[in-house]
């Protein structure tokens, strides 16, 4: 591996150099910085003067590196101490998840549920430390083998754990020696994912669940997903499913929906509504999830009405559904039916079917219809910003201009749908332009770093990275979700979760109304996932964003350090100041980092870093 100038200086001169040796190393780097500028003045006069996004592939490999080891060594220049690299957890934080710490909670007296929840102020003041991988932590396999196939030092999952299991998603599991195989799609199982999938098409009048899209059906809220075996036959038909589930210290449904590069989420609602807007998802979806819906006065049931977009459908398979359903048609007594069936009629839904375990609402299109319901009243207001807030016993979105039935936008958006959240089409134009010219000068300046070993011949053009090199993406400030849209349309298999930062323009509801994931979050705060479960994070503007609200730049990053696997990129753009702020505390975690100056005129820059493979 290339050693820097920096680390030979440090091996040479040992760890504090004398400022005279810095002047004479600066001084002499100057020197090679001027010669090499001279004979490529020509490639960056052309790529200066050009205004063309396209900047990346003129760059030449040793003028970068010369130049970032110049800042190397300036950065040591300002003031005479060395910065201190961050340390690392204990074994311990291995699989540390902020907010959800139930032994605390319980102490100071969360009950009924409540201790189980996300509280984030009772994980503040927490020491800074790297959260290091497993001793037997392998960088996962790539797609398509590594949807199905995981290792099983990656997870926490004790033997008595998967021989307990018995949902039916975590029965299309088999231990191996060192991995866990997922046989969701080998047809020989009767309850098998494809069977049920099938079923629930079947029920809700489609041919085959390949005509879901064709239905309106794009996105599906899978509330405990088990480990995301059907979320992964939906990605496969091109159905966005998120998988929500509660924090689990070990054998985690998120954490291995995600492991297997598969969308998911740390979310429960036991007392607060999940981060998404009213009218969010075309499905939920509930297979055997161990929620009891009518409890708590039919709450939970509320809440996935809030979420549920017109004409959307409920899913629930559940044994103990089907008793008290049979239970009450025994009685053969016409006033006499369950809590659930009753409460599922207050809220104007229709139960389109049942067949063995699994039943299937639809919520209505009519939004007249919770009016004359008086027992659950109208929420005042809208619910755009709702961040962990208390359920409520209210109905919400009736008199939202998004009110529209699923059925009603089976493609893409068209004007009058992005007019309706405020949005000028023109600028949603415009930034889609943008990022579709943005993810190519991505695309190939990853290449050349990703290929580092294997340097292109003259004429060649950059290698493209593997299509599946990189499964998953978090854009942490998503706007419109123009990034993950110029993904799709470039046919990258990869799945991108659309961060709305709390404070910044509300834009949530139209990623997903694209048909897109997304979530609302506080960037002060660390966010609802594992250790190690993005292989990319990009960020525009986010730094700029978090020093407005008066956040850690530093407690960001680690949290980004957290949630990024080994080896996983960081892309962050912003202006000058805040990049290279970035860059500085980006040596404290360890990170590689290159700035990149864009060329345009402009202040903005960008900070490429790469989390190293930490072993113990």
């Amino acid at each position: 591996m290339r050693r820097s100038l920096f680390t030979k200086l440090s091996i040479l001169f040992g760890h504090r150099p004398s400022v005279s040796w810095l002047v004479l190393c600066v001084v002499g780097v100057f020197g090679v910085i001027a010669l090499l500028e001279s004979s490529y003045s020509s490639t960056f006069d052309s790529v200066a003067s050009s205004t063309n996004p396209d900047i990346y592939v003129s760059y030449r490999k040793l003028t970068k590196l010369v130049r970032n080891d110049y800042l190397d060594l300036n950065s040591l220049s300002v003031g005479a101490n060395w910065i201190k690299d961050i340390g690392f957890c204990g074994k311990e934080r291995e699989n540390y998840v902020p907010c959800y710490n139930v032994s605390a909670n319980t102490v100071t007296g969360l009950k009924d549920g409540e201790e189980f929840d996300r509280h984030c102020e009772l994980s503040r003041g927490q020491p800074h430390c790297l959260v290091r991988p497993p001793k037997d932590y392998k960088i996962p396999l790539t797609w398509p083998a590594g949807r199905d196939i995981i290792w099983s030092g990656n997870v926490r999952l004790t033997k008595d754990q998967f021989l307990s299991s018995g949902s039916m998603t975590k029965r299309l599991m088999l231990l191996e020696e060192n991995q866990i195989a997922f046989h969701s799609d080998d047809g020989m199982m009767v309850d098998s994912v494809k069977d049920h999938s099938h079923l629930i098409a079947e029920m809700i009048g489609l041919g085959s669940d390949a005509e879901f899209l064709q239905a309106g059906v794009r996105t599906v809220l899978d509330i405990g997903c088990g480990f995301g075996s059907f979320g992964g036959h939906l990605l496969s038909l091109k159905l966005m499913a998120l998988c929500v589930a509660e924090y689990e210290s070990s054998g985690s449904q998120v954490q291995f929906a995600l492991e297997r590069g598969l969308p998911a989420v740390i979310g429960d609602f036991i007392s607060k509504q999940l981060p998404f807007p009213s009218l969010s998802y075309d499905m939920v979806h509930c297979a055997q999830c161990g929620i009891i819906w009518d409890n708590k006065d039919g709450l939970f049931l509320i809440e996935i009405d809030r979420v549920l977009k017109p004409g959307g459908y409920f899913i629930l398979t559940s044994p103990t559904t089907r008793q008290q359903q049979d239970s009450s048609a025994s009685a053969k007594k016409g006033s006499m039916s369950t809590p659930l069936e009753e409460f599922t009629k207050k809220l104007c839904w229709s139960l389109l079917g049942q067949q063995e375990e699994t039943f299937i609402w639809q919520k209505t299109v009519n939004s007249q219809c919770y009016s004359s319901q008086l027992s659950i009243p109208i929420c005042k207001g809208e619910d755009m910003q709702l961040y962990y807030q208390p359920l409520a016993h209210c109905i919400s979105g009736t008199s939202s201009n998004r009110w529209v039935p699923i059925h009603d936008r089976s493609g893409p958006l068209n004007s009058t749908n992005i007019e309706i959240h405020g949005v000028d089409p023109d600028d949603f134009s415009e930034d889609s332009g943008f990022w579709k010219s943005a993810l190519r000068n991505y695309w190939s300046l990853l290449s050349p770093l990703i290929f580092s070993d294997h340097p292109k011949r003259p004429g060649e053009e950059d290698p493209l990275p593997p299509y599946n090199m990189v499964r998953n993406v978090m854009d942490m400030n998503a706007h419109y979700g123009g990034l993950n849209a110029a993904m799709l349309e470039a046919s990258k298999s990869v799945w991108v979760m659309n961060v709305v930062p709390l404070g910044a323009r509300n834009t949530l509801p139209l990623i997903l109304d694209r048909g897109l994931a997304g979530i609302l979050h506080n960037w002060c705060e660390p966010f609802p996932t594992y250790p190690r479960t993005y292989d990319m994070l990009h960020a525009n503007g986010l730094l700029s964003h978090i020093s407005s609200q008066d956040c850690s730049m530093l407690e960001l990053l680690l949290e980004m350090d957290r949630i990024l696997r080994p080896e996983g990129w960081i892309i962050l753009s912003d202006t000058l100041g805040p990049i290279e702020k970035a860059r500085m505390l980006a040596t404290q975690i360890r990170w590689e980092a290159r700035v990149i100056d864009l060329q345009n005129g402009s202040d903005q820059r960008l900070l490429v870093c790469q989390k190293p493979f930490t072993r113990k």
